[in-house]
Formats: C-alpha cells, structure tokens, sequence
C-alpha cells in the first residue's frame, strides 16, 4: 500500500482537486481513500489505479453534495466551478484534464460509454465549447505577460485595449472577505477601467511596495500580486488567438494560504 500511495497519490490527487476546487478537501479525500484501501482485500486490487481512482471520484462527489449547499451561501463568484453538474464536471475532468479513455471513464463512474459521451458533449456545451474545438488553453508566453504587466503599470490605455478580445471577462472571488466585484466584469472598456482602478488602489495603499511575481500555479501561468509581504490575489489568464479573454483573480485569503 505504501508503494501505490507513493505511485498514485500525485494523480488522485490531481483529480480530486479537479474535481473540488480545494486542495484541502483534495488532500483529505486521498488520505481518506487510502486508510479505506488499507482494509480492502489485495485480490481486489488487481488494478489499483481504476480502484483508486474510482474511490477518489466517489468520495468527491459525496464532497460535492456538502459543497454546493455552502456555495449557495458564499458571497460572489466562486473560483473554480468550471460546469454545473457533478457528474458531467467529472467526466469532463477525466476526459480533458486527465486524458482517460471512454471504457476508464465509463469503469470508474459506473455507466455506459455512449452514456459518457454524451456528458461530455453537455458539459462542453455549457462551457460553450465546441465539439472540434481543443479544450487546452493556449500557451501563454512569459514575454506576452511581461508586456500586459507592463501596459498596466505604465498606465498604457491603448496597449492594454489592443491586448483584450472583444468578448473579454474579469471574474473576481474574494468569498466576502477581500474586496471583489460580486459579478463578472465585461467588455474591453470596463475591464480595462477595473485593471487600472486596481493598480491605482495598490500604489495608494503600499506607497509603491507591491509587486507581481509570475509563477506557475494548477499547471498554468499565473500572477501573484503582494503587497509588501501579503499576498493579495492569484490571478490566472486565459488567451485566444493572442488576446486575453478571460481573467480570473482569487482574493479569498482563505484559498491563498499556499502562495
């Protein structure tokens, strides 16, 4: 048990934490699975990876049931919750994040393969993400990064507005307990407006002492804004065709604890 924990726990706990958001209630669900697997006969464990695997997604969404009834309670928009239904966000994650086949998924979740498919299908559609279209996000170069820093502490309008798509949208989650906009911020002109009042508080508030550090966090390129020694915001970017669509800042100092 001591080798598949040692084997398998990065990818159960990349799962779970697909699955809930929270890498707290990721940790817990792999510890959990694996005490329960210490009881299970080795005769069943003929193929642990599926096992395990199974047991993590179970677990995860029992977590679920418990999670959306604090959710509905939380104040403002909730970071990560990428597709509504439980089942569908799971096949989803299987499938695009985790790379497994139809027949795995189908194993792990109990249901039939076409069953599969077809949630998939749902779940992509109410991401608004076409059947032939790549779910990967696009590469983000530092150098393009650098130059979006760049153009908003310049205080660059022009610069900033030809780096935005025109579909662009500013999703903030400060959970109640950091100043955050309580619904998604849209069009070019207003995101830009948000962007700029931001670094203008920041300068206000630390005399100049803060700072962004680009770091890689959930496998993507991100940006950590401190003030002084306080981490304030973890800011994840999305591009398409080299224009930034989406911005994503969690302010909930509760979720920033790690960075």
């Amino acid at each position: 048990m001591e080798e598949l924990f040692v084997q398998y726990r990065a990818l159960m706990f990349t799962l779970a934490y697909q699955l809930t958001g929270s890498a707290a209630d990721a940790e817990d669900a792999v510890q959990d699975v694996f005490v329960k697997a210490c009881q299970v006969h080795p005769e069943r464990l003929d193929e642990p990876k599926a096992y395990l695997c199974k047991m993590v997604t179970n677990r995860c969404l029992n977590l679920q049931k418990s999670a959306r009834k604090k959710r509905e309670l939380y104040v403002g928009p909730w970071l990560p919750e990428p597709v509504r239904t439980p089942t569908e966000r799971t096949v989803f994650v299987l499938r695009e994040a985790l790379g497994f086949d139809y027949p795995e998924i189908a194993e792990l979740l109990g249901k039939q393969e076409a069953n599969c498919r077809k949630l998939l299908s749902r779940a992509r559609n109410k991401m608004g993400i076409a059947e032939d279209e790549q779910v990967a996000a696009e590469v983000i170069e530092l150098e393009w990064v650098s130059r979006f820093l760049i153009s908003l502490e310049q205080g660059n309008v022009d610069h900033l507005m030809s780096l935005l798509a025109e579909d662009v949208m500013f999703v903030a989650d400060g959970g109640g307990k950091a100043k955050a906009f309580r619904h998604p911020v849209k069009t070019p002109e207003l995101v830009a407006r948000v962007l700029f009042a931001g670094i203008q508080k920041l300068r206000s508030y630390s005399q100049g002492d803060f700072r962004f550090e680009v770091v890689p966090l959930n496998g993507e390129t991100s940006i950590i804004i401190r003030l002084g020694s306080e981490t304030v915001a973890a800011v994840f970017i999305q591009l398409r065709h080299g224009k930034l669509t989406r911005i994503y800042a969690v302010r909930n100092p509760d979720k920033l604890a790690q960075v």
